[in-house]
């Protein structure tokens, strides 16, 4: 298969013709090797429009779904992520061609190892990857995170990646129950550190769970 130009179909069927404008994530969806972050027997599906399991429980996003919310993270070549829910590191590897740094969290030891390696493997030297539980936040308070992006769905929104959240600072999550619609989620703290919250679509991820295995 040629993936090159299955990644251009992908972008523009399935991201652009939905309304995601912004040219650097299209850009970076085009660049980002999505056949490398799937399991073998899944690669004729690797560009299609749906998410496909990465196994131990996991997912990895529908190619729309990581376009829209690198979108709607808003974030610039100076800011620092925090990526809750790394996974396989697909949306890690999209954010680490738009960001100055990606501090990632996965709760799953095996997958977190694996997911290191593949990263450093394809050059993402911008992005670092700790085993940890994504409830907590990165390890200590300061700095603030610029942006948050959630690739889980937590049944509210937590409180230690509020209180990570800066100033004029955005969090991007999906909110809800388990196993049925979720509310694809924005939260902008303004300068007076006042939360806005805006729903934007309903949506289907794996749950948020606390704690690391």
């Amino acid at each position: 298969m040629d993936y090159t130009r299955a990644r251009e179909r992908m972008v523009r069927d399935q991201i652009e013709a939905r309304g995601v404008r912004e040219p650097r994530v299209l850009a970076a969806m085009r660049e980002v090797p999505r056949e490398q972050f799937v399991p073998t027997a899944l690669l004729p599906w690797a560009c299609e429009d749906q998410p496909l399991s990465i196994g131990r429980g996991q997912t990895i996003s529908q190619p729309y779904m990581v376009a829209l919310m690198t979108e709607l993270l808003g974030a610039g070549p100076d800011s620092t992520v925090l990526e809750i829910g790394a996974g396989c590191g697909y949306q890690s590897s999209v954010l680490s061609r738009l960001v100055k740094h990606v501090c990632a969290i996965e709760r799953d030891e095996v997958l977190a190892e694996e997911t290191s390696k593949r990263l450093v493997g394809m050059g993402c030297g911008n992005v670092e990857l700790i085993h940890g539980d994504g409830f907590l936040g990165w390890p200590g308070l300061q700095p603030r995170f610029e942006r948050i992006l959630v690739a889980c769905a937590a049944e509210e929104l937590p409180t230690a990646l509020l209180d990570q959240l800066a100033p004029g600072g955005r969090l991007v999550i999906p909110v809800g129950p388990p196993d049925t619609k979720q509310d694809l989620t924005l939260v902008d703290r303004d300068q007076a550190g006042v939360l806005h919250t805006q729903v934007i679509l309903p949506v289907r991820f794996v749950p948020m769970v606390h704690g690391s295995v």
